[in-house]
């Protein structure tokens, strides 16, 4: 992903359900998988910031691998 690169908000959730779908919790544990937790981060401060977009030169270059391995299947 180019740094350059604007993701919108439904782009970072799609890509958390997707890490969610393929590593899902174990029954009664409401812990997210790595990937999908490191990309809560930047979800929620765009929530909390009311934020639609975000340049991807503002995720740390483990939030950018979780992005692109999302959607590199």
């Amino acid at each position: 992903m180019n740094t350059g690169t604007i993701l919108s908000i439904d782009q970072l959730e799609r890509a958390i359900n997707i890490w969610r779908a393929r590593q899902p919790s174990v029954e009664g544990d409401p812990i997210l998988c790595r990937e999908a937790r490191v990309l809560a981060e930047p979800y929620a401060l765009m929530i909390l910031s009311r934020e639609t977009q975000i340049d991807a030169a503002h995720l740390s270059d483990t939030q950018r691998a979780a992005f692109d391995g999302a959607f590199s299947r």
